[in-house]
């Protein structure tokens, strides 16, 4: 059963809390940044040297004073090599940085995405969770590393060109100051618009990347209805909205940088004017004209790089808002401060008065009860069967026990224990649980069912796949144990991997076993197999068994009939059929109902 819940969204940080965090990052790996500053500081600072070069060849060649070529040559020959080497200290050391950002980031994601409850992965789509760790934390990286290299360095290079431009002339570097001004106001607007626009277009991101993930996920559905063709349309117009929100992003850049670069040009003109006048009256000299509009094109590109930049930075602070938004999200279901480690348990399971139903609705309305004033005891070794219509709260029952969800009243106790009152993990390790669809990892089959145990020996794997009745095809297949299952196991038939599961249940040896519709999709032999396997795992273990096929249920020690969230009888598979109630009309309706005559050929 499969339950879309409406969860609270965490309060969106403001800008500046934000990249605070996002600093916090960067702290561990403060002396690569150190590194690459000084690298930054030396490639500037070389780069300030041409402008004075250049002014001194064009000195040279007007008979102004100027060094001789030959040291000039030398200089720039200097310069160059400089820039190479501190380029490439700079390019390195910020690229190592980027890099084990991402990767903690990413590794942050993945360790609360395995805090958070179900609710929340029912609630949203697997694109979408895996758009916010792989595109967000992508359009971070480039923040960190190309973004932040052209921040610092367009900083460096900014001040430093302005102060020589008031040491070649003053008079011009007054018109300059024109221009910050001017760009500031600019980048403030068109900034805060970016920022809105680019989160949109990372939202349609994450949805073109749900449908491609569902419609590979579920390709044999697809080919076998022929959906092909609603499949494609599907996508197109996922990607087309993220076409639409990406243009509607062109245009505020392409408004951006023309206006950025119409203030720049402005002020340079009317520099190059002004300048011409002042070498004329013998104010200045050519050269150093010729350096100060180099040092004016220095600052104009770090402002229009800003500009760029700060627009770049906009669009990333909606990738950042995204990522600490899945971070900070809360579990509804956590360990309380004061919970206690589970001792090893007998295995007594107990429903007091439990009431149950689901936070939201996906549309907003109040979900219905699903359980209600609920109580049952299912004692130590004992075997149960829940059996009642599609929809009566059965899977709901089984996912309170290993506390999927907290219950509104009543409790769930466990030898006693309140599940609540105990930390999950302890919790978990003593519960097993085979479901209907069972889920295979892309490893092999010897790492499957390790996953039940993993520091378990190869010996005690090959005995658990012996007790599942699945030693004997595992040995068929072309590497035995070490054969790779394929992506959720797709390389197995359903009852060999029911069969892997029960065997990694085997292998955990819990106390308390959960089985949802274990056989229900299975054809006749392999069902007998997985049986077999079943009765022995569930040998000497509190049992509860969720089956629609009411023959798997017959020899449970109690049948408990569920109806609307309540139990409305309990027996034996005789008291039941002995009483004529629920359970009898359901097996009725099973096994008595008249056959229908066939058709002669």
């Amino acid at each position: 059963m499969r339950l879309r819940l409406q969860l609270t969204r965490p309060p969106a940080l403001p800008e500046g809390a934000s990249w605070q965090r996002l600093l916090g990052y960067l702290r561990p790996y403060r002396g690569w940044m150190a590194v690459a500053l000084i690298a930054m500081v030396i490639g500037a600072g070389l780069g300030l040297v041409m402008p004075l070069a250049i002014g001194q060849i064009v000195n040279l060649i007007t008979g102004d004073q100027a060094l001789p070529i030959a040291q000039i040559a030398l200089l720039l020959g200097l310069v160059a090599i400089g820039q190479a080497v501190a380029g490439l200290i700079q390019t390195y050391s910020l690229t190592f940085v980027g890099e084990r950002v991402v990767t903690d980031l990413r590794l942050a994601a993945y360790q609360q995405l395995q805090r958070l409850d179900l609710a929340f992965f029912e609630q949203r789509r697997t694109g979408e969770i895996t758009s916010r760790i792989t595109n967000d934390v992508t359009l971070i990286q480039t923040t960190v590393t190309t973004n932040l290299a052209t921040l610092l360095q367009g900083v460096i290079q900014l001040v430093g060109a302005v102060v020589l431009m008031i040491v070649v002339s003053w008079q011009l570097s007054g018109l300059a100051l024109v221009l910050v001004p001017t760009l500031v106001a600019i980048a403030i607007v068109f900034g805060r618009w970016l920022r809105r626009i680019s989160t949109t277009v990372q939202d349609r991101l994450a949805d073109a990347t749900s449908v491609l993930e569902e419609t590979v996920a579920g390709v044999r559905v697809v080919r076998s209805f022929g959906r092909e063709p609603y499949e494609i349309e599907r996508f197109r117009t996922a990607i087309e909205a993220t076409f639409a929100a990406a243009m509607k992003r062109a245009r505020v850049r392409a408004l951006f940088q023309p206006a950025m670069s119409l203030a720049v040009w402005a002020v340079l003109i009317g520099m190059l004017v002004i300048g011409g006048y002042l070498v004329s009256a013998g104010l200045l000299t050519p050269g150093d004209l010729v350096a100060f509009l180099f040092y004016a094109g220095m600052v104009a590109g770090s402002m229009g790089a800003f500009a760029g930049l700060f627009g770049q930075v906009q669009e990333a602070l909606g990738a950042v808002t995204r990522v600490f938004e899945l971070l900070d999200q809360q579990p509804a279901v956590a360990d309380a401060p004061d919970a206690i480690p589970l001792p090893p348990v007998q295995g007594r399971v107990e429903f007091r008065e439990v009431s149950f139903a689901y936070q939201r609705a996906e549309n907003g309305q109040a979900a219905p009860v699903v359980l209600r004033n609920f109580s049952l005891a299912i004692e130590p070794g004992e075997m149960v069967a829940l059996v009642g219509p599609s929809g009566a709260g059965k899977s709901t029952i089984v996912s309170l026990i290993p506390r999927f969800y907290d219950v509104q009243s009543g409790s769930v106790l466990i030898d006693g224990y309140d599940v609540r009152r105990v930390q999950m993990r302890s919790l978990r390790e003593q519960i097993g649980i085979v479901p209907q669809e069972t889920l295979l990892f892309s490893g092999s089959i010897r790492d499957n069912i390790r996953y039940g145990r993993l520091e378990a020996s190869d010996a005690e794997v090959e005995a658990a796949a012996r007790m599942a009745n699945a030693h004997e095809f595992i040995c068929q297949l072309p590497e035995g144990y070490d054969t790779p299952v394929g992506e959720r196991g797709v390389r197995l038939s359903g009852g060999q991997r029911q069969r892997i599961a029960i065997a990694r249940a085997i292998l955990k040896d819990p106390r308390i076993l959960i089985l949802d519709e274990a056989t229900s999709s299975l054809d006749s032999e392999s069902e007998r197999l997985v049986q077999e396997a079943l009765e022995r795992l569930m040998a000497g273990r509190t049992s509860i068994v969720i089956a629609h096929r009411l023959s798997t249920v017959q020899r449970a020690d109690r049948i408990v009939v569920v109806v609307a969230g309540e139990v409305v009888e309990a027996g034996t598979h005789r008291q039941l059929l002995a009483r004529g109630g629920m359970y009898a009309r359901l097996y009725e309706l099973q096994f008595q109902a008249p056959m229908l005559p066939i058709a002669a050929d």
